[in-house]
């Protein structure tokens, strides 16, 4: 196994970190390292400038109009615009939807739907979870019934991430009731501007409202977008959903906020603290030994090897590291770390005070966001479960 990177990929990864600098908005960059609120423009605005580049779909390959890169040069863009700052892309579109409608959409469908998700200009939303249906996906009870050219779509869906802001969604539906509960399930994608679709977002504890309820009142969606075949909905799920749980993990995310945490710590004073010291050391090496697992497995693909499928133990740690940084920076920053005040942060002056980091007043809201982690793309204790049925049968 050779971890090292080649001077070709060390010369790639110049190129994009040299472009990225040139091309990251500032004030975009800015929000990003000081966790503070982005809008739907800021996302979409560097949607848009990676999509004209031909980056924003990175992970395709060239058939489908991405840049077919290998598997470590896909890290290195990862990494590099982690540390740079970008916004996250959003990974619904051009990580989730559009691996299925590579391996199991029609043509047609291909043609229809992957350029405006390369481009950047439609924004994709994921409907999976239900009330009652998380963890327990297969349970879904949202139906939709072919009646002719069409189905009738009936049901709700539940923390839909950012569904506020989508134009569409690829929806798991339930078209069989018959046999197992898996093999019920359809793969459907849905215009969210359908009469009848109803999006009611729900705030958060962090004051956000970055989850959404989604209805579904006698939605009529044309039998063409239906994703490969009637009831072989539970497959395409799986393969979308090894996607997700690898995104989650975000590494090279953990290991610019592990960097932020340190600048807090010597902004406060507290760095000289044995105890605090030793917390950040130790979670150092967890964020070190998760790039190396990640590192490990890029090396098995990029040898042609199969590598284990560990996509729910890199969405475990990575989302147990996302936790405890959020924590240690608020035992920091100690009384900084300010609870969130929406009017005040809106009016710009929350944190601006004598002995107060402005930048500490997104902690609290960033910390109480993160306490998701652990539960989206399939909670972690279902997830040990199955790496423990993997590894130990």
């Amino acid at each position: 196994m050779d971890l090292a990177f080649t001077p070709e990929e060390q010369a790639f990864r110049e190129e994009v970190r040299a472009w990225v600098r040139a091309h990251l908005p500032q004030d975009i960059s800015r929000k990003v390292r000081n966790a503070l609120r982005l809008t739907r423009a800021d996302y979409q605005d560097w949607a848009r400038i990676l999509g004209k580049k031909g980056w924003l779909c990175f992970g395709w390959p060239r058939e489908f109009g991405g840049p077919g890169w290998t598997v470590v040069q896909k890290h290195l863009f990862e990494e590099e615009c982690a540390l740079a700052g970008t916004p996250r892309i959003i990974p619904f579109g051009p990580v989730m939807v559009a691996p299925v409608l590579m391996a199991f959409g029609s043509a047609a469908q291909q043609r229809r739907f992957l350029p405006g998700i390369a481009s950047g200009e439609v924004w994709w939303s994921q409907g999976y979870s239900e009330p009652g249906s998380g963890s327990d996906l297969a349970s879904i009870k949202t139906r939709a019934e072919r009646v002719g050219d069409k189905y009738i779509v009936n049901g709700q869906k539940t923390w839909t991430t950012l569904g506020q802001y989508g134009d569409w969604m690829f929806n798991l539906v339930r078209t069989s009731t018959e046999g197992k509960p898996q093999a019920g399930i359809s793969f459907l994608l849905l215009d969210m501007k359908s009469p009848g679709v109803t999006v009611r977002p729900i705030k958060l504890l962090d004051g956000e409202c970055e989850v959404n309820e989604v209805f579904f009142d006698k939605v009529e969606v044309p039998a063409e977008n239906l994703v490969g075949e009637e009831n072989k909905g539970w497959t395409y799920a799986k393969h979308l959903l090894a996607h997700e749980r690898t995104n989650i993990a975000d590494v090279n995310r953990s290991k610019r906020e592990l960097e932020r945490l340190k600048r807090i710590a010597k902004a406060e004073g507290v760095w000289d603290d044995a105890r605090l010291r030793d917390q950040i050391a130790l979670l150092e090496v967890d964020v070190v030994a998760l790039e190396m697992l990640v590192l490990r497995v890029l090396s098995a693909e990029k040898s042609g090897k199969n590598p284990l499928d560990i996509a729910g133990l890199l969405k475990i740690r990575g989302s147990e590291i996302q936790q405890r940084l959020a924590e240690l920076m608020m035992l920091a920053a100690g009384p900084f770390s300010l609870p969130f005040i929406e009017e005040a942060m809106e009016a710009g002056w929350q944190g601006d005070f004598p002995g107060g980091v402005a930048a500490n007043a997104a902690l609290a809201p960033n910390y109480f966001n993160l306490r998701k982690t652990t539960i989206y793309g399939g909670s972690n204790e279902v997830q040990r479960n199955i790496v423990a049925q993997t590894l130990l049968g």
